[in-house]
C-alpha cells in the first residue's frame, strides 16, 4: 500500500509554528502563511521557530527580509515566548 504524504492543513490564525515542518519547508510555507493572514486581514503574526542552536531562527530572519509585505520582525518578548519565537508585522493589503 502506497501511503502517500497528505497536506497539512494549517490553520490561518496568526501563530505558525514551525516544529512539525522539516527546516527545509519554511522557505516556501513561510510566505504563504504571510499571504494567506494578509487575506484574512491578520497583521501580526507570531512564528514559533523554537531556541536550539539558532540556526531556524536565522533561516526565518533571512527569509522576512525578503517578503515585501513584511513592515517589521523583532523576536518575541518574554511574554510572548521569548527567543523561540518571532513577532512579525505585515504592511495591511493595498486596495
Amino acid at each position: 500500500m502506497d501511503m502517500k504524504e497528505q497536506p497539512i492543513e494549517i490553520p490561518i490564525d496568526g501563530e505558525l509554528d514551525l516544529h512539525t515542518f522539516s527546516p527545509r519547508e519554511a522557505k516556501d510555507l513561510i510566505p504563504e502563511y504571510l499571504r494567506a493572514c494578509l487575506q484574512k486581514g491578520i497583521l501580526n503574526v507570531r512564528i514559533i521557530h523554537g531556541k536550539g542552536t539558532g540556526t531556524l531562527q536565522r533561516s526565518v530572519h533571512h527569509i522576512l527580509r525578503r517578503i515585501p509585505e513584511v513592515h517589521s520582525f523583532h523576536l518575541a518578548g518574554y511574554d510572548e515566548g521569548g527567543w523561540g519565537a518571532t513577532v512579525v508585522q505585515l504592511n495591511p493589503k493595498k486596495g
